[in-house]
């Protein structure tokens, strides 16, 4: 009995409330059936332009986050895949915030470890504008003596980009993600 005034309520909704719902999206579905197929590519070429500038603005501005998604050790190691949100580097006002797992050692079985520190020590910061996108390079001074350089190749159009860390008593440790806005 207590249900009962509860689904009378909810019929009424339905009843009421249901043709309004379906009329907005009907309405919606019009919006982008009425353009023509020139118009969408249009659109969408203007979208990516967009998004081309904002990437250019980005690496330009010396500010961004780096956000991996998969990780290789090279020249042949085997790819895998980053699911851990707090996996970053972040380029902001001169210095470097790194959390990123790296593998170690002379020779196999190598050592994974996490690099996980932030150094306003940068030096040899060159950005070169590339046919596809960037290049961002830098050497910084984490846990060792020596300098672990860093290399960004930076796609505008596509929106990825690609980290190469090396050391030189380490192979090189390369990174494949999306470059984002520091909020």
């Amino acid at each position: 009995m207590k249900r009962l005034p509860f689904i009378f309520v909810c019929i009424l909704c339905c009843t009421y409330c249901g043709p309004n719902v379906q009329q907005a999206t009907a309405q919606t579905n019009q919006h982008y059936t009425h353009l023509t197929h020139e118009q969408r590519v249009e659109r969408r070429a203007e979208r990516m332009a967009e998004y081309e500038k904002f990437i250019d603005s980005l690496v330009q501005s010396r500010n961004f986050e780096f956000n991996p998604q998969t990780v290789q050790q090279l020249p042949a190691g085997g790819t895998t895949l980053l699911s851990n949100p707090t996996y970053t580097v972040t380029l902001w006002r001169g210095s470097v915030d790194v959390c990123l797992p790296y593998y170690v050692g002379y020779v196999p079985p190598y050592r994974y470890v996490l690099i996980n520190t932030v150094t306003p020590n940068i030096t040899d910061y060159q950005i070169h504008q590339t046919s596809e996108g960037w290049s961002v390079v830098f050497k910084c001074p984490l846990y060792a003596t020596g300098d672990y350089t860093f290399t960004f190749d930076i796609n505008s159009r596509l929106g990825g980009a690609t980290l190469t860390i090396s050391y030189p008593w380490y192979s090189p440790v390369q990174y494949t993600g999306t470059l984002s806005k520091i909020y």
